[in-house]
């Protein structure tokens, strides 16, 4: 009789499974209306999110995105026009398309390790967003063209943010490999407009010769 009492007081457990913290109600809600989730608690089931492909957030009043780690299989992600200052997106490693435009983002991470296979990156219209995070910056540059306002004059692209590779100052242990002007096009530069000085060890520096 114990042993079966103890067997059913571990059912529940087993059966709640494990669950995926999302801190934004606004997030959170925005899942409960697409049927991922039924109770505004700060919780969702991991299993209704790790298979999730595509998702539409955009226009939500989202503040924060923390959950969006679990989401294991998203290869699109849609989250406009919301209010979010920091967006990581390093453990989604199947996304590859991106429209995170029209935020307050100030920090940006996509180092997902499948930047190469992207098929579409939006950022524009985040005037306090600087520097963003991505695999390998001189390839981002070359090939996340600025055509057709998909990112803002002022973005450039670092493998670190953070470290040394956002710091726009030359250093004695590094060479300019190419210069790019913002449609990804080699240049030897003009001035009164911004121009990409890209380095060997992975440092993207933005300037702009003001004449």
């Amino acid at each position: 009789m114990k042993k079966l009492l103890l067997i059913l007081l571990c059912l529940p457990m087993i059966g709640f499974g494990q669950q995926t913290y999302v801190p934004d109600d606004n997030f959170e809600q925005e899942l409960i209306n697409q049927g991922y989730d039924d109770v505004l608690d700060d919780y969702v089931q991991t299993s209704n999110i790790n298979t999730i492909t595509h998702i539409h957030l955009a226009q939500d009043s989202i503040s924060d995105l923390t959950g969006i780690e679990d989401f294991d299989s998203l290869a699109t992600l849609l989250c406009y026009n919301n209010i979010m200052t920091s967006l990581d997106l390093s453990n989604n490693t199947a996304l590859v398309s991106l429209d995170c435009s029209g935020n307050q983002l100030t920090i940006l991470d996509v180092r997902n390790g499948n930047n190469i296979n992207f098929l579409s990156f939006y950022c524009f219209n985040n005037p306090n967003l600087l520097c963003i995070n991505v695999d390998d910056a001189n390839w981002t540059t070359t090939n996340w063209t600025f055509a057709n306002g998909n990112i803002d004059l002022q973005h450039y692209f670092s493998n670190n943010c953070s470290g040394p590779t956002s710091i726009q100052e030359h250093s004695t242990n590094k060479e300019l490999i190419k210069i790019t002007d913002v449609l990804g096009r080699e240049t030897k530069g003009t001035k009164n407009e911004p121009l990409f000085y890209i380095y060997d060890d992975g440092t993207v520096e933005k300037r702009i010769v003001i004449e």
